[in-house]
Protein backbone atom coordinates (compact mmCIF):
# COMPACT_ATOMS: atom_id res chain seq x y z
CA UNK A 1 0.00 0.00 0.00
CA UNK A 2 1.54 3.37 -0.99
CA UNK A 3 2.42 5.81 1.73
CA UNK A 4 -0.02 8.70 2.12
CA UNK A 5 1.19 11.98 0.69
CA UNK A 6 1.38 14.75 3.25
CA UNK A 7 -1.22 17.44 2.68
CA UNK A 8 -0.43 20.81 1.13
CA UNK A 9 -1.26 23.93 3.10
CA UNK A 10 -3.31 26.07 0.72
CA UNK A 11 -4.38 29.68 1.24
CA UNK A 12 -7.53 30.73 -0.61
CA UNK A 13 -8.12 34.47 -1.00
CA UNK A 14 -10.53 36.46 -3.16
CA UNK A 15 -11.49 40.08 -3.59
CA UNK A 16 -15.19 40.85 -3.28
CA UNK A 17 -15.86 40.76 -7.04
CA UNK A 18 -14.06 37.40 -7.30
CA UNK A 19 -15.55 35.53 -4.31
CA UNK A 20 -18.26 33.77 -6.35
CA UNK A 21 -15.66 32.64 -8.88
CA UNK A 22 -13.44 31.26 -6.09
CA UNK A 23 -16.39 29.51 -4.43
CA UNK A 24 -17.39 27.88 -7.72
CA UNK A 25 -13.79 26.80 -8.35
CA UNK A 26 -13.42 25.44 -4.82
CA UNK A 27 -16.74 23.58 -5.02
CA UNK A 28 -15.66 21.97 -8.30
CA UNK A 29 -12.36 20.94 -6.66
CA UNK A 30 -13.86 20.08 -3.27
CA UNK A 31 -12.68 16.46 -3.19
CA UNK A 32 -9.09 17.47 -3.91
CA UNK A 33 -9.18 20.38 -1.46
CA UNK A 34 -10.53 18.04 1.24
CA UNK A 35 -7.16 16.24 1.21
CA UNK A 36 -5.30 19.42 2.17
CA UNK A 37 -5.18 22.03 4.95
CA UNK A 38 -7.05 25.18 3.97
CA UNK A 39 -6.53 28.78 5.05
CA UNK A 40 -8.39 31.93 4.04
CA UNK A 41 -8.94 35.55 4.90
CA UNK A 42 -12.07 36.57 6.86
CA UNK A 43 -15.24 36.53 4.78
CA UNK A 44 -13.79 34.24 2.13
CA UNK A 45 -12.98 31.65 4.80
CA UNK A 46 -16.47 31.81 6.28
CA UNK A 47 -18.04 31.38 2.85
CA UNK A 48 -15.74 28.49 1.93
CA UNK A 49 -16.43 26.64 5.19
CA UNK A 50 -20.18 27.04 4.72
CA UNK A 51 -20.24 26.11 1.03
CA UNK A 52 -17.73 23.25 1.12
CA UNK A 53 -18.36 21.85 4.58
CA UNK A 54 -14.59 21.70 5.09
CA UNK A 55 -12.55 23.20 7.92
CA UNK A 56 -10.78 26.43 7.01
CA UNK A 57 -8.26 28.25 9.21
CA UNK A 58 -9.51 31.83 9.03
CA UNK A 59 -7.45 34.97 9.38
CA UNK A 60 -8.59 38.58 9.56
CA UNK A 61 -10.22 40.18 6.54
CA UNK A 62 -7.64 41.14 3.92
CA UNK A 63 -7.94 44.92 4.30
CA UNK A 64 -7.44 44.77 8.07
CA UNK A 65 -4.42 42.47 8.16
CA UNK A 66 -5.43 39.09 6.78
CA UNK A 67 -3.20 39.42 3.72
CA UNK A 68 -0.21 40.10 5.99
CA UNK A 69 -1.12 37.17 8.24
CA UNK A 70 -1.10 34.83 5.25
CA UNK A 71 2.17 36.38 4.06
CA UNK A 72 3.70 35.71 7.47
CA UNK A 73 2.62 32.05 7.32
CA UNK A 74 4.19 31.77 3.85
CA UNK A 75 7.45 33.25 5.17
CA UNK A 76 7.36 30.81 8.12
CA UNK A 77 6.91 27.88 5.72
CA UNK A 78 3.45 26.92 7.00
CA UNK A 79 1.44 27.89 3.89
CA UNK A 80 2.82 26.18 0.79
CA UNK A 81 0.40 27.30 -1.95
CA UNK A 82 -1.58 30.47 -2.66
CA UNK A 83 -4.78 30.69 -4.67
CA UNK A 84 -5.59 34.41 -4.81
CA UNK A 85 -8.37 35.50 -7.13
CA UNK A 86 -7.67 39.21 -7.10
CA UNK A 87 -9.64 41.70 -9.11
CA UNK A 88 -7.34 43.40 -11.65
CA UNK A 89 -10.10 45.75 -12.85
CA UNK A 90 -11.10 47.21 -9.50
CA UNK A 91 -9.00 49.58 -7.40
CA UNK A 92 -8.43 48.12 -3.92
CA UNK A 93 -7.90 50.34 -0.87
CA UNK A 94 -5.43 47.77 0.45
CA UNK A 95 -3.55 47.38 -2.85
CA UNK A 96 -0.12 47.64 -1.13
CA UNK A 97 -1.09 44.62 1.01
CA UNK A 98 -2.07 42.66 -2.10
CA UNK A 99 1.24 43.44 -3.79
CA UNK A 100 3.12 42.53 -0.61
CA UNK A 101 1.35 39.16 -0.41
CA UNK A 102 2.13 38.34 -4.04
CA UNK A 103 5.71 39.48 -3.53
CA UNK A 104 6.23 37.31 -0.44
CA UNK A 105 4.81 34.31 -2.32
CA UNK A 106 7.34 34.89 -5.09
CA UNK A 107 10.20 35.46 -2.61
CA UNK A 108 9.52 32.10 -0.93
CA UNK A 109 8.95 30.17 -4.19
CA UNK A 110 5.33 29.33 -3.37
CA UNK A 111 3.13 28.15 -6.25
CA UNK A 112 0.50 30.86 -6.83
CA UNK A 113 -2.59 31.18 -8.98
CA UNK A 114 -4.39 34.45 -9.58
CA UNK A 115 -7.08 33.17 -11.94
CA UNK A 116 -9.13 30.05 -12.64
CA UNK A 117 -6.93 28.78 -15.48
CA UNK A 118 -3.78 28.82 -13.37
CA UNK A 119 -5.59 27.44 -10.32
CA UNK A 120 -6.87 24.58 -12.50
CA UNK A 121 -3.31 23.84 -13.65
CA UNK A 122 -1.96 23.84 -10.09
CA UNK A 123 -4.70 21.74 -8.51
CA UNK A 124 -4.62 19.15 -11.30
CA UNK A 125 -0.83 18.84 -11.42
CA UNK A 126 0.50 15.34 -10.72
CA UNK A 127 2.85 17.03 -8.24
CA UNK A 128 -0.13 17.75 -5.94
CA UNK A 129 -0.41 14.06 -5.10
CA UNK A 130 3.31 13.32 -5.03
CA UNK A 131 5.98 13.76 -2.41
CA UNK A 132 7.25 16.86 -4.25
CA UNK A 133 8.60 19.49 -1.91
CA UNK A 134 9.25 22.93 -3.26
CA UNK A 135 12.65 24.40 -2.62
CA UNK A 136 12.60 27.25 -0.16
CA UNK A 137 15.32 29.79 -0.91
CA UNK A 138 17.92 30.52 1.73
CA UNK A 139 17.35 34.14 2.65
CA UNK A 140 19.47 34.06 5.77
CA UNK A 141 21.96 36.93 6.11
CA UNK A 142 25.30 36.23 4.48
CA UNK A 143 28.46 36.65 6.52
CA UNK A 144 31.47 38.03 4.68
CA UNK A 145 35.15 37.49 5.37
CA UNK A 146 35.40 40.75 7.27
CA UNK A 147 32.63 39.45 9.54
CA UNK A 148 30.40 42.35 8.56
CA UNK A 149 26.90 41.79 7.25
CA UNK A 150 25.97 44.16 4.42
CA UNK A 151 23.02 46.49 4.95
Amino acid sequence: MPEAVKPRHIALVAHDNMKVELLEWADYNRDTLAEHVLYATGTTGTMLEFELGLPVHRFLSGPVGGDQQIGAKIAEGEITMLIFFWDPLESQPHDPDVKALLRIGAVWNVPMACNVATADMLISSPLMSSDYEQRRPDHSPRTYESGATPT
